[in-house]
């Protein structure tokens, strides 16, 4: 059976959902599942936009069939080639034999990569060159690095649809509802389309930058990304997410405290220093193991909160390995602008807090607090008087008084 829904008088969503996949690319854990999101345009030519990941194809097409209603495909527009939204393209040209496939040269580069076998069917679009399928005339704009370099996306001049690819997306199955006011999206999708940016997009900011240059330049009206809501309203909302993002401006005046425990002291402290910080008014605090919390949540709230506190064992003379491999995950996808406050615990030879404040050296515009605190084994008077100060340290900054 079809589920489709219209997202203006004559273009319909014919993507799928899936809760089956658990982890997405194979790395990302997405307990609220994903959705696949494709378009259709019925005008005196019909045109797919994208197509949706291989296991959500047989729904794909029953939908494509619903809506065309026996009119031929004529155009398939592929903005993205990543395999979530082009493993279908083979299954549309078996079935629509005569549809002629839009897209940029590295895409059909790709296309031939994947196997998908085009043939003499098929228009390689440049920056900035147009079509008219009737009513509507389209542009196509190029969108390198967000997050592949073969990405454009295509703006409906008619409507102002901009199908934005993975720009604007989120994680999380729309379970029948497609828009942004159908859902409280701050309660429900915040979390899961900022997670979906950092982990995925995020070290490429200068790259969405370009993007949202040019989109400030056209009259946007709905936003169709490849996962998560269309969204009709409210758009500034979640293009200045885009933008703080982007540029790796916090969110939020906020506390993240990523702890690395072995034996319970290093956790002890971090909620010491938790309960020191709501005492001073700083409660929008946010506490995490790093060994039981997937690195995605943690990229995700770094990206949030204008301060990190990192408290790690010392392990093996170094930092503990899921500590490290946090600020590896950081650093490779460029955060910055960040107020660092570092706590290391040893109980013969602690260096883990001189090993993670030279590795901020190594990463832009962070600012480690000189409030360090050094535990040996469990916190006693004079590691307590150190948390306490740097509980001053950061309230200050953020609400301005101790």
């Amino acid at each position: 059976m079809y589920n489709v829904r219209k997202v203006t008088d004559d273009l319909y969503w014919v993507g799928a959902n899936d809760h089956r996949l658990h982890l997405f690319e194979n790395i990302y854990p997405i307990p609220r599942g994903v959705s696949y999101n494709s378009y259709l345009l019925l005008d005196e030519k019909t045109v797919l936009f994208d197509t949706v990941d291989w296991g959500a194809c047989r729904q794909y097409l029953l939908n494509i069939e619903h809506v065309l209603d026996g009119r031929p495909l004529d155009y398939l527009v592929i903005n993205h080639m990543e395999p979530d939204h082009a493993a279908c393209i083979e299954e549309v040209l078996l079935r629509y034999p005569d549809v002629v496939v839009i897209s940029t040269e590295k895409a059909f580069l790709m296309m031939t990569q994947y196997g998908f076998e085009v043939g003499e069917n098929k228009i390689q679009v440049a920056e900035g060159d147009t079509m008219d399928f009737g009513k509507h005339k389209v542009v196509f704009v190029f969108a390198p690095m967000v997050h592949w370099p073969e990405t454009m996306v295509t703006f409906d001049t008619t409507n102002g649809v901009l199908f934005s690819a993975d720009a604007f997306g989120s994680f999380g199955a729309l379970d029948g509802k497609l828009f942004n006011d159908e859902v409280d999206f701050d309660r429900d999708w915040l979390d899961d389309a900022r997670r979906y940016f950092t982990n995925i997009v995020g070290k490429y900011g200068p790259h969405v930058q370009a993007v949202l240059e040019k989109a400030g330049t056209i009259d946007i009206k709905i936003l169709c990304p490849l996962h998560g809501p269309v969204w009709r309203t409210d758009l500034g909302y979640l293009l200045n997410k885009y933008d703080l993002w982007s540029r790796y401006e916090p969110e939020d005046k906020a506390v993240m405290i990523a702890y690395a425990s072995m034996y319970g002291n290093t956790e002890s402290a971090a909620q010491v220093l938790a309960s020191e910080l709501c005492e001073r008014g700083v409660t929008n605090v946010v506490v995490y193991d790093v060994s039981t919390t997937d690195v995605s949540y943690l990229i995700s709230e770094a990206f949030r909160v204008s301060h990190i506190v990192l408290a790690s064992v010392t392990y093996n003379l170094e930092i503990y390995p899921k500590m490290l491999d946090f600020l590896n995950q950081m650093k490779s996808l460029n955060l910055q602008k960040r107020t660092i406050g570092i706590i290391e615990n040893g109980s013969w030879a602690p260096q883990s807090g001189e090993l993670m404040s030279k590795f901020m050296d190594d990463m832009k515009l962070m600012d480690v607090l000189g409030e360090e605190v050094s535990l040996a084994s469990s916190l006693n008077d004079v590691s307590y008087r150190e948390l306490r100060e740097m509980a001053d340290a950061i309230a200050e900054q953020i609400n301005g008084k101790k």
